[in-house]
């Protein structure tokens, strides 16, 4: 099973210099994954979670890919209905071409209505036109020749009934949000069930999780995955594992934007699992 990091691409703490110190120290951790979010206009209700500055996530991965040599780079997730789906082609074609067949395409409907305002995007219909661009995805790459070569893996986020029949139509890997452990117990099964009535493979298990380290375990009624003890998150590690996770996503960021301004905190956390998991291997 392979582990990622959600490196934090916003708030007061980011800048270029930081951004290399993520990557360098995710890489140089072992880590096998390196992904970033996206927001195009920082609205008010995006800056009440991810305030500016906001690196969009092509233009980083792109810059990121120059200074790592191994980590594989994605994106946790692209909003879908933000961009035309052949501009997205694009981009992300070339960035796989560009990296060495690094790139991991994460992709979801989105949700800040003021956002989808700003840009012109219709927040009623991000199911469908999240529905559309991946088709178009799966179309353009697999009949137009100049949009580069070697398969793009796509990652599609979100919990929902319609979020499972989406992966199970268009995606690769089922990429599903800070759940909790038995939610995910229950939420695979159900996309087993969708994948058997669409007559389909089942697809890849790649959930993200917090990773929130306490000196004192947490009730387990009140924890989400990765969050806890290191016992706990290890077990939850265990548990995704038994699931069938090909790939886990770690995400350090617990809420407070002023976090970006000190990541040593998530360094440490990372280095610490990163240490276990060594140890698992040796």
């Amino acid at each position: 099973m392979e582990l990622g990091v959600n490196v934090p691409n916003f708030g007061p703490g980011t800048n270029p210099a930081r951004l290399r110190d993520w990557a360098r120290t995710v890489e140089g951790l072992g880590y096998d994954l390196l992904m970033v979010s996206d927001h195009v206009v920082v609205t008010p209700d995006v800056a009440e979670q991810y305030p500016a500055p906001f690196y969009e996530p092509f233009t980083t991965l792109s810059w990121l890919a120059g200074i790592t040599d191994r980590i594989r780079l994605g994106t946790t997730v692209l909003i879908a209905p933000y961009r035309h789906p052949l501009l997205v082609a694009r981009m992300a074609a070339n960035l796989h071409d560009l990296s060495g067949g690094r790139f991991v395409l994460g992709v979801g409907a989105g949700w800040a209505q003021q956002e989808f305002e700003a840009l012109g995007a219709d927040h009623a219909e991000r199911g469908r036109q999240t529905d559309f661009v991946l088709a178009e995805l799966r179309r353009v790459w697999k009949d137009t020749a100049d949009y580069g070569s070697g398969q793009i893996p796509i990652w599609v986020g979100g919990g929902s009934t319609a979020a499972m029949r989406r992966v199970v139509r268009f995606g690769d890997a089922w990429h599903p949000l800070r759940n909790r452990t038995d939610w995910l117990r229950t939420a695979t099964v159900r996309l087993r069930e969708l994948a058997a009535a669409e007559d389909r493979p089942v697809p890849e298990f790649a959930p993200r999780i917090l990773l929130r380290l306490t000196t004192s375990p947490l009730p387990e009624d009140e924890r989400v995955a990765g969050e806890g003890s290191l016992d706990q998150v290890l077990a939850d590690l265990d548990v995704l594992r038994e699931l069938g996770a090909r790939s886990v996503v770690l995400d350090p960021f617990v809420g407070d934007p002023s976090e970006t301004e000190r990541p040593e905190p998530a360094w440490q956390a990372l280095a610490t699992i990163a240490a276990h998991r060594q140890k698992e291997t040796t």
